[in-house]
């Protein structure tokens, strides 16, 4: 088979349509879930070992533990997981993921999927022009797990025949056999494969394929399976660097206990391929009856190289398949190279009609009497390999679960050190709980963006806290500092309005249910609210400035007024940051008009006050004029404060 350019992007169209489909299955069922599974999470966390199963039995269900462990690393973002919970359920996706290899083991060779993955397109296409959301999410996993079955199918068919490859075979042949060095470079080239397709269940598939058509042995195919560990958190590590300290150290959690897992794993790399080959041998008939229907496919070629592993054998029989026995034999007579590996294949072979013949061909018939009696391994044979593959990937992350499902607060600690945070005040100038790269679902979007929507109410009465700080301050160099630092976080304020407004328009794009579309409405309005705060505080900052340069003087009667409005402020404040860390369906309006109330009531006192002081003549006017703007001020901030939970309620 030649593969030029052609072949090479339906390989790449197959392996991006085995992508796409798990994508698609994945997202369909967070959907499907959607709320339910942040209650899931809450309540199934509460220890590690809970969180082991739950990571498990998520990633068994989404068919990928990336998508798993940017989902857990989401819900710390938004804060419902601590790092500790989160590595718990890391660890089980690390469990989960090995699904994936057991289903393509089992199905994915055995089963013709494709054949039915049409039907059940059939059945989820109807479903996706539902006006019932719930329904069209249930097409989408129906879609996906077509689709990602289609794929494979396509990436079979697709994977170059690597056995009429003389540079291949050679490859093998010289680096197959250098122990500790042969198995770190195909460590190394299974995390080279992860970071290409940017899926370790692609590239397991990959790998799969590979072992089933028997281009590459077990003990290779294994060490690319632990490369493919380190690969995935590679790319989670990739994708956390645009994201915040808790992202980063979520994916160094993963990091450590996967990379810990692979060098212990090395040390003992001989001893478990050995313990796993002994373990095929000794179920060798259970192991034959799983693969059975690969073994003794439609042609008698397919059957005969079953436990074949010379590549000159191969070859020739795979040219030759779907001959008649009769065919055979003369092929045979034809074929010079005569070698115990096809004694080997016939002898093993339970079909009578090859077993007569060889048993009269006298150019075999010595061979074969010597190696009837000799138990040969599964792991020599190519269509046995994925179960021994599936085997070896399902115990090295339950051993490497077991070892370290212990050291959770510890691994947490040394990632806390790892990636240390840059301080409460460097903090402050970053969005905590939403980042690029880091969108899932629109659902879970929508509940990151509260939480920096409530990070961002704080914010800004962090700022409006600075401003009575300005007024009592008399040291210019301190003055200057404070100056500086209000303008700084007014800056704060207009980049988080808008990133966290194009973030909510983004996740308004994808499917969200009635409440999750009125809640984005409503941030869309407190965040604007906020930003005009920000721009008020900011502006009787440049007032109370004038102030000093005029050397405007207030009475203390004027100033004792003042601070009493700062101070009811600051209550109003309070209540609006209590009311976005609440339920927004559960806020009522009583505490915030209460609080409306008392601002405004205070704003005409202290109006009265300036103007009956401006009439006596104990104000200049200039003094006095500079006091309304910041009572007018103080009192649009109280409207913001207002209307920011007014949009909580939805009112």
């Amino acid at each position: 088979m030649e593969f030029g350019i052609y072949e090479l992007f339906t390989l790449i169209g197959a392996l991006g349509f085995f992508i796409y489909g798990m994508k698609v299955m994945s997202d369909g069922i967070q959907k499907v879930a959607g709320s339910k599974m942040r209650g899931i999470l809450s309540k199934m966390t509460s220890n590690r070992f809970l969180g082991v199963a739950t990571g498990f039995l998520i990633t068994a269900l989404l068919q990928s533990s990336s998508a798993t462990t940017v989902m857990i690393v989401s819900f710390v973002n938004a804060g419902l997981l601590t790092l500790v919970e989160s590595i718990g359920v890391i660890m089980g996706a690390n469990v989960g993921t090995t699904i994936t290899a057991w289903l393509i083991s089992l199905l994915g060779f055995k089963v013709k999927i494709s054949a039915i993955a049409l039907p059940i397109i059939a059945i989820g296409m109807p479903m996706m022009f539902s006006s019932n959301r719930k329904m069209k999410s249930w097409a989408e996993v129906l879609i996906g797990f077509a689709l990602l079955f289609m794929g494979l199918d396509h990436l079979k068919g697709a994977v170059p025949d690597l056995q009429a490859n003389s540079e291949f075979l050679s490859f093998l042949a010289n680096y197959a056999n250098m122990g500790i060095y042969s198995t770190l470079m195909f460590i190394g080239v299974g995390t080279m494969l992860t970071l290409i397709v940017q899926s370790s269940s692609a590239a397991m598939a990959i790998t799969l394929i590979m072992c089933n058509m028997g281009y590459i042995p077990f003990e290779l195919a294994a060490a690319m399976v632990l490369g493919e560990n380190i690969g995935t958190t590679i790319t989670a590590n990739v994708a956390a660097v645009v994201g915040n300290v808790h992202a980063k150290r979520a994916a160094k959690a993963h990091f450590i206990f996967n990379i810990f897992g692979v060098i212990w794993m090395i040390i003992a790399f001989s001893y478990f391929i050995t313990s796993i080959d002994g373990f095929m041998q000794n179920n060798k008939g259970f192991i034959q009856n799983l693969v059975e229907s690969n073994a003794k496919t439609e042609s008698l070629g397919d059957e005969m190289i079953f436990n074949c592993t010379d590549t000159a054998t191969i070859s020739w029989i795979t040219a030759n398949k779907g001959l008649t026995i009769t065919e055979y034999k003369t092929a045979k007579n034809s074929y010079l190279i005569v070698n115990n590996d096809f004694a080997n294949l016939i002898a093993s072979s339970d079909n009578e009609e090859i077993l007569n013949w060889s048993n009269n061909n006298s150019e075999i018939a010595a061979s074969i009497a010597t190696i009837k009696d000799v138990t040969t391994s599964p792991l020599n044979n190519a269509k046995a390999v994925p179960i021994g593959l599936s085997i070896f990937h399902t115990l090295f992350n339950i051993i490497n679960l077991l070892l370290l499902v212990w050291f959770v607060p510890l691994i947490s600690r040394i990632v806390i050190k790892m990636q240390p945070s840059k301080g409460d005040v460097d903090e402050e100038f970053h969005l905590e709980h939403i980042g690029s790269g880091l969108m899932q679902t629109s659902e879970l979007s929508v509940l990151e963006a509260k939480k920096e929507v409530s990070k961002f109410g704080r914010i800004s009465s962090k700022l409006f806290k600075m401003i009575p700080e300005l007024m009592t301050e008399t040291d210019n160099k301190k003055f200057n500092n404070l100056m500086s630092r209000i303008k700084k976080y007014e800056d704060i304020t207009d980049r988080m309005e808008v990133e966290i407004a194009d973030y909510l328009a983004e996740a308004a794009k994808g499917e969200l249910s009635d409440t999750a579309s009125k809640k984005v409405r409503s941030m869309l309005s407190i965040v604007n609210d906020m930003e005009r705060i920000g721009d008020i505080c900011y502006q009787m900052s440049i007032t109370i400035e004038r102030k000093n340069e005029q050397k405007a003087y207030f009475t203390p009667e004027l100033r004792t007024s003042l601070e009493e409005m700062i101070a009811e402020v600051l209550k109003a404040l309070e209540i609006m940051n209590k009311n976005l860390n609440s339920e927004y369906k559960q806020v009522s309006m009583a505490d915030a008009n209460g609080a409306e109330d008392i601002i405004n009531k205070m704003r005409n006192k202290l109006r009265k006050e300036y103007l009956t002081k401006i009439e006596k003549g104990e104000v200049k006017i200039q003094t006095g004029m500079i006091y309304n703007n910041l009572i007018h001020s103080l009192e649009k901030v109280g409207d913001h404060v207002h209307n920011i939970t007014e949009a909580i309620t939805g009112n």
